[in-house]
C-alpha cells in the first residue's frame, strides 16, 4: 500500500526572516518542472491549514524562485505556513513509462505556526510508489526517481543552514526499509 512521502528539515535559525530566506534557497535548488503546463500555486495560510488560505497566487510556468519568495514575504507572518504546490519531472507508468510532471508541495512553516513534527521546511513529495520498484522497466526508472529524490535531499542539507533532516513517511515507516523491502520482492530465489 502506498504511503505518503516527506523530507523535513529543522533549521538551526528559526527566525521568521531567515526560514522564509532559507525556504528561498530551497526555491533556487528545486528542479521545476520543465514539462509542467501548469505553474507553481502558492497558498499562504495564517494559524492553522484548516483555514481558508489568507493568500493565494498562481504563477506561470518557468516562474523564477524570487518572484515567487517575494509574493510569499509579503503575505506570510510568524504565525503562516506557505504552501507551494508545483511539479518536477519523474518517471511514470501511464500507457509506457514516460518523464512526466509529477506534484510536489514545498512548505515553510512560520516560528509561530503550530505544525505536528515542528520542522520549518518540508517538501511532500505525494505517494512514494513513484520511488518504488516494479517489475520490468520500472525498476529501472524508480531507481532514476529514487537518484533523484536522494540528489534533491543532499542538496537541501548542504545549502541550507539544517540542524536535522528526516526522510520520511506518514505510517512512520523507515523508507528506506520499504524501499529495501520492496527491492527485495523483486529477487529472484
Amino acid at each position: 500500500m502506498s504511503d505518503r512521502l516527506y523530507l523535513s528539515c529543522w533549521l538551526r535559525d528559526t527566525a521568521a526572516d531567515n526560514v522564509l530566506a532559507q525556504f528561498g534557497r530551497m526555491l533556487e535548488l528545486f528542479p521545476f518542472s520543465k514539462l509542467a503546463k501548469r505553474g507553481p500555486h502558492l497558498r499562504v495560510y495564517a494559524i492553522d491549514l484548516t483555514e481558508p488560505p489568507a493568500a493565494e497566487h498562481e504563477f506561470l510556468p518557468g516562474a523564477e524562485p524570487a518572484a515567487i519568495l517575494e509574493i510569499a514575504r509579503e503575505a506570510a507572518h510568524d504565525d503562516s505556513a506557505v504552501l507551494l504546490e508545483t511539479f518536477w519531472d519523474l518517471w511514470q507508468l501511464e500507457e509506457d513509462w514516460q518523464l512526466t510532471p509529477a506534484s510536489v508541495t514545498l512548505c515553510c512553516f512560520g516560528p509561530a505556526f503550530d505544525n505536528d513534527s515542528s520542522d520549518q521546511v518540508r517538501i511532500d513529495f505525494g505517494l512514494d510508489a513513484k520511488f518504488l520498484p516494479s517489475k520490468g522497466d520500472g525498476a529501472r526508472m524508480a531507481q532514476d526517481n529514487v537518484r533523484s529524490l536522494l540528489r534533491l535531499a543532499r542538496d537541501v542539507d548542504v545549502a541550507l543552514e539544517l540542524s536535522k533532516q528526516q526522510l520520511w513517511s506518514e505510517s512512520g515507516e523507515s523508507f528506506a526499509e520499504v524501499l529495501k523491502n520492496a527491492i527485495h520482492s523483486l529477487e529472484v530465489h
